[in-house]
């Protein structure tokens, strides 16, 4: 499935590939890459509360203060909300941005092997095979509960809200 229109880089549109998700979905699992090359799915994350951060690339500044911000709010939450990085990047450049920016309390990965991850949720860029940046956050039952695709790839998207809604997450869950 392609859509055409939903996002654009620097004002221009670009196109989306893959089956789109929704806020409701079952979350699709994915097979993604760690820094050691070690295959890693989103069911590896069974019973947590998933923040799922989209980065075209890590190496542009964008992204770059996206996995920070990402890892200075994952300081202060609960270990049942784990925060996870997917980019296009090959593993070795993220284990060489984590390291240089001192990433340590998200999990960073690639989707460059298979693109399972962009395929899955629609977030697949034709034209540059990146990611669109988003953010979505899945409930520790794998249902898709908040979703923010970027209108435009150059700007920042809502951390707060994002971390909001796990936090609200958990604390639904917490009262159960």
């Amino acid at each position: 499935m392609e859509r055409i229109g939903l996002v654009t880089l620097k004002g221009k549109p670009i196109t989306l590939i893959g089956i789109p998700v929704s806020v409701g979905d079952k979350s699709p699992d994915f097979t993604v890459i760690d820094s050691d090359l070690n295959e890693v799915k989103l069911s590896d994350f069974k019973g947590k509360i998933k923040v799922i951060s989209v980065t075209p690339s890590l190496d542009t500044p964008v992204c770059d203060l996206q996995a920070k911000k990402f890892n200075e709010k994952a300081v202060n939450l609960p270990e049942k909300i784990v925060i996870i990085n997917i980019s296009m990047d090959l593993p070795f450049a993220i284990s060489r941005f984590c390291s240089i920016a001192s990433i340590d309390k998200i999990k960073v990965y690639s989707d460059h092997k298979y693109a399972s991850f962009g395929i899955s949720y629609g977030l697949l860029i034709k034209e540059l095979r990146l990611l669109t940046r988003s953010i979505i956050v899945v409930d520790s039952d794998d249902i898709i509960r908040y979703i923010e695709i970027v209108p435009e790839i150059t700007n920042h998207p809502n951390y707060d809200k994002a971390i909001e809604v796990a936090i609200s997450l958990y604390k639904e869950q917490d009262t159960e």
